[in-house]
């Protein structure tokens, strides 16, 4: 991945929320006054740096599905719980003791599939998720278009597994009775009560796909520095140790401010795998750190070390046996996640003290 630096170092400072120290005006070569804050000292290292910028993200749950109902009209008799994972295989919900059942696809369910039915996605989608299911343990489905005999007596195997009577296991399966969603969902809120009566087209639940995504309104400028493919880092609230992310998507539309004010921004999405055990957060204030150009074997400084020259620029206060001077600086890669800087000038060298803020 290669991002490109900012326009400014300036603009790089504002981002990573750094403010110099006014300095007056005084020679080179001779002691400066300290400034009017608590001050310490840190060496200049050598080593090797990462453009990393900070932006603010948003944790939650991708996709977003309203389920309605295509079965016969009756009495609702099962909802899930919010929260509940649903998988290939297991009920969505039921209407008169029928269950709708969650399959994978992306063509919704539209007719009846059952033999003499004409060929289409829907009977692909099918037979994909009969065998996956283990309902083809002969082989005998070819997995096309067309509903053929080993179709009906996969569902059949499959409705056996279901404990369903023998006087149901039809090979048929009527409009309602399975469900095509991209993959397993998160139930979000029922949207029809048990007990509730429910028509075909009635909505009955709001649902979410059970992947982790971290959404970032991410400023306009910044579009074409990262891109589809490109790996970064997330720190979650309560994870010890950032996780690994890839940028899905990134939007094309700008938004302007909403309060007229700032920067405009495009939609980006992460796609992140949270460590077993972490708490289902949703909607949880993360932060992501974009990876760009490296520098191998460089000088580096703290951020907070960096003085705001009086005509421009950059200096730092070198303290050594002489007392106190400022040194001219050129800045090069920031790494905000880390709040440190690439940095030149005369004289300066590894080991070199210079002053930082008390943090």
């Amino acid at each position: 991945m290669r991002i490109r630096l900012w326009a400014t170092v300036g603009a790089l400072l504002a981002a990573a929320g750094v403010v110099g120290w006014a300095v007056r005006r005084a020679p080179s070569t001779a002691p400066v006054a300290g400034p009017q804050v608590r001050m310490t000292t840190a060496p200049v290292v050598r080593g090797d740096v990462t453009a990393r910028v900070q932006v603010a993200g948003v944790l939650g749950f991708d996709g977003a599905y309203t389920i309605v109902n295509q079965l016969p009209g009756g009495v609702i008799t099962a909802v899930p719980a919010p929260g509940t994972a649903v998988v290939r295989g297991d009920d969505l919900y039921a209407v008169a003791g029928v269950p709708a059942v969650l399959l994978y696809g992306t063509t919704p369910a539209y007719r009846e599939l059952a033999a003499g039915m004409s060929d289409g996605t829907d009977v692909l989608q099918l037979e994909q998720n009969l065998v996956a299911l283990g309902m083809d343990p002969g082989h005998g489905i070819t997995v096309d278009r067309h509903f053929s005999d080993a179709t009906a007596a996969a569902i059949r195997r499959w409705q056996a597994a279901r404990s369903l009577p023998v006087a149901r296991r039809t090979g048929r399966l009527p409009l309602g009775q399975v469900v095509f969603l991209p993959s397993a969902i998160r139930v979000g809120q029922p949207l029809a009560e048990v007990g509730a009566s429910a028509g075909p087209g009635a909505p009955v639940l709001s649902a979410t796909a059970t992947a982790r995504v971290v959404r970032v309104a991410l400023t306009a400028d910044r579009q074409a520095t990262v891109h589809p493919g490109d790996q970064v880092r997330v720190n979650v609230p309560g994870l010890a140790q950032p996780v690994d992310g890839t940028v899905r998507e990134i939007g094309t539309v700008a938004t302007p401010p909403s309060q007229g004010t700032g920067p405009a921004t495009v939609p980006m999405v992460v796609t992140v795998t949270l460590p077993a055990g972490t708490p289902a957060l949703d909607q949880a204030p993360v932060q992501v750190a974009i990876t760009g150009a490296q520098r191998h074997n460089v000088l580096l400084v703290p951020v907070t070390a960096l003085l705001a020259g009086e005509s421009g620029g950059y200096q730092v206060a070198v303290v050594d046996d002489a007392g106190r001077r400022l040194v001219t600086v050129r800045p090069g890669l920031f790494d905000e996640a880390a709040g440190t800087v690439e940095v030149t000038g005369d004289g300066l060298t590894e080991g070199t003290q210079i002053e930082i803020p008390v943090s």
